[in-house]
């Protein structure tokens, strides 16, 4: 039943919609997170030891927060395969473009598939620069990620590959959002307003939520 289930489009435009919204609440989560920076080295430093000690003593040094990475990455991979074959079966249905485009097609409904490259490359970045510290640049510090992140938002292409990801990360959220509701039978006449408000305030929250922190170190607040 699963496997008829995934086979099937409903099935995979359903697994794109719950993995959707995991990330989404996760997003949400994380730029919280992300502005107690504002409040200092201290508070931010000791907010992501707080993290690898969640659960204690019933849970390990660090269970919770990897269980919690296992379930994003299971996320992001369910995404972006369900996303990767309905894009190819579309492509397949219609092999030929459409001489007109659609007018009523928004910017990021357009753009959502390489919104989502975007983004998968800047996982990979953003992992490498403030999880392993592989490409970080003014020397990794363990244990110290207020450091790290003025570290990174204080060169020129720190600021900008981050700046595009979140832009995508809006364009991403306002058109997915609005796309999993439907999906998941929640959509109507009587909500679609609602719902696009809805997708369009998370969108803008998100977006200048995450902006504000190399905003921040860029100006100085931040240092």
């Amino acid at each position: 039943m699963a496997r008829t289930v995934w086979d099937s489009t409903v099935g995979k435009k359903t697994v794109m919609a719950v993995s959707g919204i995991v990330m989404l609440l996760y997003l949400v989560a994380h730029m919280i997170g992300n502005l107690k920076i504002f409040f200092g080295a201290g508070e931010f430093n000791h907010y992501a030891h707080w993290l690898r000690t969640v659960g204690e003593p019933f849970m390990h040094y660090e269970w919770t927060l990897w269980i919690i990475r296992v379930v994003l990455v299971v996320a992001v991979i369910a995404h972006a395969v369900s996303a990767y074959q309905l894009s190819r079966r579309d492509i397949k249905a219609r092999p030929s473009k459409y001489v007109h485009k659609k007018a009523r097609a928004s910017y990021a409904t357009r753009t959502m598939r390489w919104g989502g490259i975007i983004l998968a490359l800047f996982i990979v970045w953003h992992l490498l620069d403030l999880t392993t510290g592989t490409v970080h640049s003014g020397g990794f510090e363990t244990g110290k990620p207020y450091q790290n992140v003025v570290d990174t938002f204080s060169t020129w292409y720190g600021n900008v590959i981050y700046i595009v990801a979140m832009l995508a990360v809006g364009l991403h959220v306002r058109h997915g959002f609005w796309s999993a509701a439907q999906t998941l039978g929640v959509g109507s006449r009587t909500r679609d307003h609602a719902l696009k408000t809805t997708a369009n305030a998370l969108a803008l929250l998100l977006t200048a939520g995450f902006l504000a922190v190399p905003v921040g170190v860029m100006t100085g607040v931040v240092s």
